[in-house]
């Protein structure tokens, strides 16, 4: 009897073990399942192999490049004779609003600054900045090699900033002129200049940004932005490539000490060189113009005039009489494009404007109230900026 007793109640539990695991299985199925351990996928460096994008190549030290290109550097002093009060008092503004600003006693001082330049031709044609020497009494010019001589100003473009001079001299190195439209973010560049007066120095980084614009420097802005490390001095001084050609002018840095930060800003040779050519066989920089004036889109503007985006420019005047005016532009149109290529910026439009040459036939496309408009301008010639 104890023996029947015995196997039922184990012959129950055997049922009632079953019938609980029967149950968890059903309800907790991730206690059944044996999981493998994760693994973790990631991509090894080829030690021993083809790296799986292959470095650019480079040399080790730029020494051939700075050796080919320094000579051509020079440094600028120029300085020119300001007129300001005797006193004080005289300077004061609620005082100059009631008596002008002639009156009172004026002494003369002679204002210098240094700046830096780049012999571009044999025949003695110096690159530099137009804030380094404009209006100065007096330029001097003093060469790598000790030399100094007596520069004048061939003429200036506010508008980009640039202004070329010339010595007379023999024997003179010229710098090489590269290629800044074939720049890419991350190659290496040189800068060379005088900083702060010390001496012809080169500091070494990488192009940071090619196309800056709206950055309130000059009228006509393309930028190449750097880290290489740019100094007051060391304006109109070249940037180099690791070849040692010229691919910019050092112009100006973002900085709030004064000294550099590690943004500085240089304007491509290719627009130096323009603007060198025509201020050499034309005597000045002869530039396009349609008198009007250009407004970015924002979305609620391109929603307000019924486009379907922020592509264009508007037409925010066009000057009485212009050239903008005779063709029949109005304020409120939508300029989309210049000779069949789109604009997307008012910045791009006046550049493009700029570029053309005055009296040729340009043909604009546009919207206004929401209709396609098609007309044809005479570019005129853009007034010259006062100096």
């Amino acid at each position: 009897m104890a023996k029947r007793n015995l196997l039922t109640f184990l012959a129950q539990s055997i049922v009632v073990g079953l019938m609980a695991a029967a149950l968890l299985y059903v309800f907790k199925p991730e206690l059944f399942r044996s999981e493998a351990p994760a693994v973790v996928e990631v991509r090894e460096s080829q030690r021993n192999g083809t790296p799986a994008v292959p470095p650019a190549s480079g040399p080790v030290s730029y020494a051939g490049a700075v050796a080919a290109a320094a000579p051509a550097v020079v440094n600028i002093y120029s300085a020119k004779m300001v007129r300001e009060p005797l006193h004080p008092l005289f300077s004061d503004p609620l005082f100059r609003q009631f008596f002008g600003d002639g009156f009172g006693p004026q002494r003369e001082r002679l204002q210098t600054s240094l700046g830096s330049g780049v012999i571009i031709s044999p025949q003695g044609y110096i690159l530099t900045n137009n804030h380094v020497v404009g209006n100065a009494d007096e330029i001097q010019v003093m060469l790598a090699d000790g030399r100094s001589y007596a520069a004048q100003v061939v003429g200036s473009d506010p508008e980009t900033d640039l202004s070329v001079l010339r010595i007379e001299a023999d024997e003179l190195p010229v710098i090489v002129l590269g290629e800044a439209d074939a720049l890419r973010v991350g190659d290496v560049v040189l800068a060379i200049g005088n900083p702060f007066g010390v001496g012809q120095t080169v500091t070494q980084g990488i192009v940071s940004a090619t196309g800056r614009t709206q950055l309130g420097i000059s009228t006509y802005e393309n930028f190449i932005q750097t880290d290489a490390a740019i100094n007051p001095g060391n304006s109109g001084g070249a940037l180099i490539n690791a070849h040692g050609e010229l691919i910019g002018i050092n112009t100006a840095i973002f900085s709030r000490s004064g000294g550099s930060q590690g943004i500085g800003f240089a304007i491509p040779e290719s627009l130096a060189r323009d603007v060198m050519k025509q201020i050499i066989e034309q005597g000045e920089v002869v530039r396009g113009w349609l008198g009007i004036e250009a407004q970015d889109l924002s979305p609620q503007l391109a929603e307000s005039f019924g486009l379907d985006s922020t592509d264009g420019v508007l037409i925010a005047g066009v000057l009485r009489g212009g050239p903008a005016d005779q063709a029949g532009l109005e304020p409120g149109d939508v300029l989309v494009g210049l000779n069949g290529k789109p604009v997307n910026s008012s910045r791009q439009a006046m550049n493009a404007i700029a570029a053309s040459r005055p009296g040729s036939r340009l043909r604009i496309e546009a919207v206004r109230r929401g209709q396609p408009l098609e007309l044809v301008a005479e570019i005129g010639r853009r007034p010259q900026a006062r100096q």
